[in-house]
């Protein structure tokens, strides 16, 4: 699930979907808490609030991208310095996020075909078979 500060204010699954998943002893799998690093752009949170924020979620896990040593060390010092976030420090953090979150610019995972690499490549699908075609007519 895409976990991370701009979520909460755009098609939230952190709000939606987590408190569903959590009624019903479901772990999650919290991805996406820098967007790809395009939430860093907004120059709004910085990787360790971001890490944080997706730790403070009611996840099982937080999945980060690690892409160089220096992203492993980020990694790391967020689990050295993690203390879940108060409902204070939440707030005041989305608060922070809400102006830029509104429309999902943040999110390109949601808003865009960016990264989806078989919008890209249709043709991974395998095209349409003439059942497919008769299906849907």
């Amino acid at each position: 699930m895409p976990v991370n500060v701009m979520d909460v204010h755009f098609r939230s699954f952190t709000n939606l979907v987590l408190p569903q998943l959590a009624k019903q002893n479901i772990g999650a799998l919290a991805m996406k808490s820098m967007g790809g690093g395009v939430i860093l752009k907004s120059k709004l949170v910085t990787p360790i609030e971001c890490l944080h924020f997706a730790m403070s979620q009611p996840v099982s896990v937080v999945i980060t991208g690690i892409e160089s040593m220096a992203d492993l060390d980020q990694a790391f010092e967020a689990v050295r310095t993690f203390q879940p976030m108060s409902k204070d420090q939440r707030s005041a953090l989305l608060r922070g996020s809400a102006h830029a979150a509104a429309d999902g610019q943040f999110e390109l995972f949601k808003t865009t075909d960016h990264f989806d690499s078989t919008a890209k490549h249709p043709e991974w699908l395998g095209g349409e078979t003439e059942l497919t075609q008769r299906l849907a007519s």
